[in-house]
């Protein structure tokens, strides 16, 4: 890919409750009523030209939507891509107390979803290890680096890896020299970066340079670029100049910034998803840029926020 694409990511497509900030509470949250939606926005979205489709097992029932999608709709031209590391355990319950997704770095782990996720064919072609931390041991496990570099191997994957968190550039520094056999095993960077969160600039431009696909997430903070006191006069200005809404504007800073593979929307409905793809309509001025980088919070601000967000 030599041109940013944007995707559409299932992360609020397949559960009840997610952390982003919704706009629209009054929602069936039944399953049917998710999995209809969920095909309708992905109907849209491949109408409209994206082509790149993300989801994971902790997305609730996201892989299973994508599956029966992919299966029934039947399109040669889409990529796919799915994760491991994470289980869903809320179990569709609405207000569930307690974590709804447990994360598990194991190789036990990683051959049963692999099971199920491997149905994508042919259509998967990256297969992510899902939010790598230091402390999961995942950077370090041999055992689990073989049999990803396997999987590679076997299947023509790319072996991807997503980061959350503060410290997402070492993780990042750390995953691109992992090798088997003295071939990088990691061929795909999935990572949060957008108008607040934006210390993984160097990086990731390191990352460019060798050739790595590169995969933004969390574009619109989870829905903070709409609330956020401390930027949205300046966000809602440009919104106004460009006659675009601030998705558009957030998305867009990203493009013109980084110039990533893929910008993932996290769009939940059609009309969302629409106005995410406005930002490919237009690419802004050097000095609004330049504004727009301001509004950076630091990564530990940003990462404490969010996790303060309520799953609803």
């Amino acid at each position: 890919m030599t041109k940013t694409q944007i995707g559409l990511g299932l992360a609020a497509l397949g559960r009840p409750d997610y952390i982003n900030i919704r706009q629209n509470n009054n929602i069936d949250k039944s399953k049917i009523a998710f999995k209809n939606n969920a095909f309708n926005v992905m109907d849209f979205a491949y109408k409209n030209g994206v082509r790149y489709f993300d989801t994971a097992p902790s997305y609730g029932l996201g892989e299973a939507f994508l599956l029966d999608w992919k299966n029934s709709r039947q399109h040669k031209d889409v990529l796919l891509s799915t994760k491991w590391g994470y289980t869903y355990v809320a179990n569709w319950e609405f207000g569930f107390q307690g974590k709804h997704e447990i994360k598990e770095h194991s190789l036990l782990k990683l051959n049963e979803q692999w099971k199920t996720s491997k149905a994508l064919f042919p259509q998967l072609k990256i297969y992510q290890v899902h939010s790598a931390t230091l402390e999961s041991g995942i950077l370090k496990d041999n055992s689990i680096h073989e049999r990803l570099f396997q999987l590679k191997k076997e299947y023509g994957l790319q072996i991807g890896i997503t980061t959350s968190g503060s410290n997402q550039s070492e993780i990042l520094n750390s995953a691109k020299d992992i090798a088997v056999k003295n071939d990088l095993l990691f061929d795909s960077f999935q990572v949060t970066y957008n108008v607040f969160e934006q210390s993984t600039f160097n990086t990731l431009q390191q990352l460019k340079a060798m050739g790595k696909t590169i995969i933004i997430k969390e574009a619109l903070a989870n829905g903070r670029v709409f609330t956020n006191e401390h930027a949205k006069k300046k966000l809602e200005t440009l919104s106004k100049t460009y006659d675009v809404g601030v998705d558009a504007i957030a998305l867009r800073f990203i493009i013109d910034t980084l110039q990533p593979n893929v910008v993932l929307s996290g769009a939940s409905t059609s009309n969302h998803l629409n106005q995410n793809l406005k930002a490919l309509d237009f690419k802004l001025l050097s000095k609004d840029l330049e504004l727009l980088k301001t509004l950076t919070i630091g990564s530990k601000a940003y990462w404490d926020e969010r996790s303060d967000l309520t799953w609803n």
